[in-house]
Protein backbone atom coordinates (compact mmCIF):
# COMPACT_ATOMS: atom_id res chain seq x y z
CA UNK A 1 0.00 0.00 0.00
CA UNK A 2 1.75 3.08 -0.70
CA UNK A 3 1.64 6.30 1.73
CA UNK A 4 -1.27 8.42 -0.84
CA UNK A 5 -3.45 5.67 -0.48
CA UNK A 6 -3.70 5.37 2.86
CA UNK A 7 -6.71 7.54 4.77
CA UNK A 8 -5.48 10.37 6.49
CA UNK A 9 -7.09 9.86 9.41
CA UNK A 10 -4.61 6.75 9.95
CA UNK A 11 -1.64 8.75 9.59
CA UNK A 12 0.18 10.27 12.86
CA UNK A 13 3.84 10.52 13.33
CA UNK A 14 4.60 10.15 17.44
CA UNK A 15 7.84 11.30 19.03
CA UNK A 16 8.39 9.95 21.82
CA UNK A 17 10.90 11.43 24.94
CA UNK A 18 12.57 11.08 27.58
CA UNK A 19 15.63 10.15 29.87
CA UNK A 20 17.44 6.27 30.59
CA UNK A 21 14.68 4.35 33.04
CA UNK A 22 11.98 5.87 32.40
CA UNK A 23 10.94 3.06 30.81
CA UNK A 24 10.17 5.04 27.28
CA UNK A 25 11.42 2.53 24.88
CA UNK A 26 9.25 -0.39 26.48
CA UNK A 27 5.99 2.26 25.90
CA UNK A 28 7.09 2.94 22.32
CA UNK A 29 6.91 -0.72 21.60
CA UNK A 30 4.08 -1.17 23.41
CA UNK A 31 2.47 1.49 21.29
CA UNK A 32 3.69 -0.05 18.16
CA UNK A 33 2.29 -3.35 18.65
CA UNK A 34 -0.86 -2.30 20.04
CA UNK A 35 -1.31 -0.39 16.29
CA UNK A 36 -0.14 -3.13 14.85
CA UNK A 37 -2.73 -4.87 16.20
CA UNK A 38 -5.27 -2.41 15.50
CA UNK A 39 -4.65 -2.96 11.65
CA UNK A 40 -2.33 0.28 11.05
CA UNK A 41 0.59 0.25 8.89
CA UNK A 42 3.77 0.71 11.76
CA UNK A 43 7.25 1.86 11.27
CA UNK A 44 9.08 2.31 14.69
CA UNK A 45 12.56 3.13 16.04
CA UNK A 46 14.78 4.74 17.88
CA UNK A 47 16.11 8.67 16.69
CA UNK A 48 18.58 8.65 19.97
CA UNK A 49 20.63 5.36 20.74
CA UNK A 50 19.56 3.76 23.80
CA UNK A 51 21.26 5.97 26.76
CA UNK A 52 22.09 5.18 29.81
CA UNK A 53 20.02 5.70 33.28
CA UNK A 54 19.17 9.53 33.03
CA UNK A 55 20.33 10.23 29.37
CA UNK A 56 18.22 11.47 27.07
CA UNK A 57 16.13 8.68 25.21
CA UNK A 58 14.23 9.67 21.62
CA UNK A 59 11.84 7.37 19.55
CA UNK A 60 9.15 7.53 16.61
CA UNK A 61 6.06 5.73 16.07
CA UNK A 62 4.89 6.16 12.75
CA UNK A 63 1.09 5.23 11.75
CA UNK A 64 -0.31 5.26 8.27
CA UNK A 65 2.52 3.81 6.00
CA UNK A 66 5.31 6.30 6.25
CA UNK A 67 8.48 4.27 5.05
CA UNK A 68 11.29 5.81 7.10
CA UNK A 69 10.72 5.53 11.22
CA UNK A 70 12.17 8.94 11.63
CA UNK A 71 11.20 12.19 12.28
CA UNK A 72 12.25 15.47 11.00
CA UNK A 73 11.87 19.05 12.95
CA UNK A 74 7.84 20.20 12.67
CA UNK A 75 6.68 16.84 11.43
CA UNK A 76 5.11 15.04 14.61
CA UNK A 77 1.43 15.00 15.01
CA UNK A 78 2.11 14.02 18.93
CA UNK A 79 4.57 14.44 21.05
CA UNK A 80 4.51 11.87 24.37
CA UNK A 81 7.48 13.54 26.85
CA UNK A 82 7.90 11.24 29.63
CA UNK A 83 10.47 14.07 31.08
CA UNK A 84 9.80 17.67 31.55
CA UNK A 85 12.57 18.78 30.48
CA UNK A 86 13.46 16.82 27.48
CA UNK A 87 9.78 17.42 26.29
CA UNK A 88 10.67 21.19 26.41
CA UNK A 89 13.84 20.67 23.81
CA UNK A 90 12.00 18.23 21.66
CA UNK A 91 9.15 20.78 20.53
CA UNK A 92 10.57 21.58 17.56
CA UNK A 93 9.95 18.42 16.37
CA UNK A 94 5.86 19.48 16.61
CA UNK A 95 3.98 19.96 13.90
CA UNK A 96 1.62 22.71 13.36
CA UNK A 97 -1.81 21.85 15.22
CA UNK A 98 0.44 19.08 17.03
CA UNK A 99 -0.72 18.00 20.45
CA UNK A 100 2.15 17.25 23.59
CA UNK A 101 1.18 14.78 26.21
CA UNK A 102 3.97 15.13 29.16
CA UNK A 103 4.59 13.72 32.21
CA UNK A 104 5.09 17.08 35.14
CA UNK A 105 7.45 14.91 37.12
CA UNK A 106 11.25 15.88 36.42
CA UNK A 107 14.82 13.76 36.45
CA UNK A 108 17.22 16.42 37.24
CA UNK A 109 20.25 16.17 34.67
CA UNK A 110 23.56 15.55 36.44
CA UNK A 111 24.70 19.58 36.23
CA UNK A 112 21.51 20.69 37.72
CA UNK A 113 22.05 17.78 40.31
CA UNK A 114 25.61 19.23 40.73
CA UNK A 115 24.30 22.41 41.45
CA UNK A 116 25.87 23.73 38.00
CA UNK A 117 22.73 24.51 36.46
CA UNK A 118 18.95 25.48 36.75
CA UNK A 119 15.61 23.60 35.94
CA UNK A 120 13.28 25.06 34.47
CA UNK A 121 10.39 25.59 36.97
CA UNK A 122 7.34 23.39 35.64
CA UNK A 123 4.84 26.23 35.34
CA UNK A 124 7.65 27.69 32.93
CA UNK A 125 7.24 24.49 30.63
CA UNK A 126 3.73 24.18 30.75
CA UNK A 127 3.92 27.76 29.28
CA UNK A 128 6.45 27.36 26.25
CA UNK A 129 4.64 23.94 25.14
CA UNK A 130 1.22 25.85 24.69
CA UNK A 131 2.83 28.27 22.30
CA UNK A 132 3.91 25.27 20.21
CA UNK A 133 1.14 22.92 20.56
CA UNK A 134 -2.81 23.08 19.32
CA UNK A 135 -3.37 21.07 23.09
CA UNK A 136 -0.99 19.95 25.96
CA UNK A 137 -2.22 18.04 28.60
CA UNK A 138 -0.22 17.14 31.78
CA UNK A 139 -0.39 14.73 34.40
CA UNK A 140 1.70 13.11 37.18
CA UNK A 141 2.74 10.25 35.51
CA UNK A 142 5.33 8.76 38.70
CA UNK A 143 2.45 9.76 41.46
CA UNK A 144 0.25 8.02 39.48
CA UNK A 145 2.08 4.70 38.84
CA UNK A 146 2.92 4.45 42.58
CA UNK A 147 -0.78 4.46 42.91
CA UNK A 148 -1.36 1.82 40.35
CA UNK A 149 1.07 -0.05 42.55
CA UNK A 150 4.45 0.21 41.08
CA UNK A 151 6.14 4.01 40.27
CA UNK A 152 7.86 2.52 37.54
CA UNK A 153 4.66 2.33 35.71
CA UNK A 154 4.87 5.66 34.94
CA UNK A 155 5.00 4.54 31.50
CA UNK A 156 2.35 3.17 31.42
CA UNK A 157 0.60 6.09 32.94
CA UNK A 158 1.69 8.71 29.91
CA UNK A 159 -0.06 6.05 27.62
CA UNK A 160 -2.86 5.94 29.02
CA UNK A 161 -3.48 9.62 29.10
CA UNK A 162 -2.09 9.83 25.62
CA UNK A 163 -5.35 7.64 25.06
CA UNK A 164 -7.64 9.38 27.54
CA UNK A 165 -6.64 12.76 25.73
CA UNK A 166 -8.18 11.15 22.37
CA UNK A 167 -4.59 11.78 20.82
CA UNK A 168 -3.91 8.19 19.72
CA UNK A 169 -6.71 6.83 16.34
CA UNK A 170 -7.25 4.11 18.97
CA UNK A 171 -8.90 3.97 22.61
CA UNK A 172 -7.62 2.86 25.88
CA UNK A 173 -9.06 -1.06 24.99
CA UNK A 174 -6.35 -1.22 22.59
CA UNK A 175 -3.51 -0.27 24.83
CA UNK A 176 -5.19 -2.57 27.88
CA UNK A 177 -5.09 -5.61 24.92
CA UNK A 178 -1.59 -4.90 24.03
CA UNK A 179 -0.74 -4.91 27.69
CA UNK A 180 -1.70 -8.04 28.83
CA UNK A 181 -0.69 -9.62 25.61
CA UNK A 182 2.73 -8.55 25.54
CA UNK A 183 4.24 -7.29 28.80
CA UNK A 184 4.96 -9.58 31.65
CA UNK A 185 1.75 -11.27 32.96
CA UNK A 186 3.46 -10.71 36.56
CA UNK A 187 2.54 -6.96 36.21
CA UNK A 188 -0.52 -7.07 34.17
CA UNK A 189 -2.33 -5.65 36.94
CA UNK A 190 -0.70 -2.59 37.59
CA UNK A 191 0.03 -1.68 34.08
CA UNK A 192 -3.74 -2.10 33.18
CA UNK A 193 -4.47 -0.12 36.65
CA UNK A 194 -1.36 2.96 35.47
CA UNK A 195 -3.00 2.59 32.25
CA UNK A 196 -6.53 3.50 33.23
CA UNK A 197 -5.59 6.25 35.62
CA UNK A 198 -3.45 7.95 33.24
CA UNK A 199 -6.56 8.09 31.18
CA UNK A 200 -8.85 9.20 33.64
CA UNK A 201 -6.43 12.01 35.04
CA UNK A 202 -6.31 13.40 31.15
CA UNK A 203 -9.88 13.29 30.79
CA UNK A 204 -9.87 16.09 33.97
CA UNK A 205 -7.29 18.49 32.01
Amino acid sequence: MSQDTVPNMMRLRIFLTGVGGQGTLTATTLLAKAALDEGFLVSAGEIHGMAQRGGVVESAVLLGGYLSPKIGFGEAGLLLGFEPLETLRALPYLASGGMVVGNTESVPPLRVSLGQDTYPKQDVIEAETRKWAARAVFVPCRELGARAGNAQSANMVLLGAAAGAGALPFGLDALERAATAYLKPALAKVNLAALRLGAAAAQKN
